[in-house]
């Protein structure tokens, strides 16, 4: 039986402002954050969404044009058509599957000792923090006889000629796939290292005395619940991680990548923004990409509250 939570009496202006007067140190405090956060992210996407309406190119005055950059983005544009598929499928997998390589390795290193743990956990963590991490990549599948993998390939006579694994358009893609989610345990993953460790451990206790008899059933109905803000901020920064793959590509791949086989939109408003300084229709790239973001941790902050129900 559902009961209607009963609404409670409107108060008034006056108590309004007294309560805002009692809570003014939370406000106080909390004040630098908002200020900034309006200022550099708040302001710079209302601009963005309003030169997305204008052709802008840095040296004339914007121009209203309405509609026209986002006619030409869907009905004119057939790479950013190319862009729009990468991303869909490097989000579509690197996004989940990454997700979930975070929290099931954060689970099983759970369990170890502290000293044990920490060691693991920077092993693990290590990649994300190392800006060069694909270096290791394009030593390994370097496109000469010197990357190992052509080296043993050579060697074993499986080939006859180096393998160009970032310029052939049928390696590049899950080539970059397997990097991404190589160096995608980042802050997800401390986030759930830290969401394991606030479990406390006597709620496993009460659950085995309820009838919980293993560590999935554990995982279900007892840490999941717990864990829903360390769920919802990984979510957040997974999504986050797939949609901006662009550095890691490009280290890749170049800019552009060959017949555009990983192009991505995030390179595309780099191609337009930052090269050719066509600002109204980069901003028009920009609020497409902020839209599809903010939709998809809609949709997974709705998934993610359901878990442990």
């Amino acid at each position: 039986m559902k009961f209607k939570k009963e609404k409670g009496p409107k108060l008034t202006t006056r108590e309004v402002c007294t309560k805002i007067w009692n809570d003014r140190t939370a406000y106080l405090m909390s004040a630098p954050y908002v200020i900034l956060f309006t200022i550099f992210t708040v302001v710079p996407v209302v601009i963005s969404m309003f030169f997305s309406f204008t052709y802008f190119n840095m040296l004339e005055a914007p121009q209203f044009i309405g509609l026209e950059n986002y006619i030409r983005l869907f009905l004119k544009d057939d790479i950013f058509l190319i862009a729009i598929r990468n991303t869909v499928i490097l989000a579509a997998i690197t996004g989940p599957v990454g997700y979930l390589l975070c929290f099931f390795f954060a689970w099983g290193i759970n369990e170890f000792s502290p000293k044990i743990r920490a060691i693991i956990t920077l092993f693990f963590y290590a990649p994300s923090i190392s800006g060069n991490a694909f270096l290791i990549f394009t030593l390994l599948f370097n496109s000469d006889s010197y990357g190992l993998v052509n080296a043993y390939l050579l060697k074993l006579g499986l080939i006859s000629s180096p393998i160009l694994f970032f310029q052939d358009t049928k390696y590049m893609m899950p080539l970059v796939i397997v990097v991404i989610l190589w160096t995608s345990l980042g802050t997800s993953f401390l986030s759930f290292i830290a969401g394991f460790q606030g479990v406390d451990r006597s709620y496993y206790e009460a659950a085995a005395v309820d009838g919980v008899r293993n560590r999935w059933q554990e995982l279900w109905f007892v840490t999941l619940p717990l864990m829903k803000e360390s769920l919802m901020f990984s979510a957040i920064m997974s999504i986050t991680g797939a949609f901006n793959v662009g550095p890691t590509v490009t280290g890749l791949v170049g800019f552009p990548s060959n017949g555009y086989a990983v192009h991505t939109i995030m390179h595309h408003l780099e191609d337009y923004g930052g090269q050719r300084f066509e600002m109204g229709y980069a901003s028009a790239i920009a609020t497409v990409l902020f839209i599809v973001m903010i939709s998809v941790n809609v949709v997974i902050q709705k998934i993610i509250r359901k878990v442990g129900q």
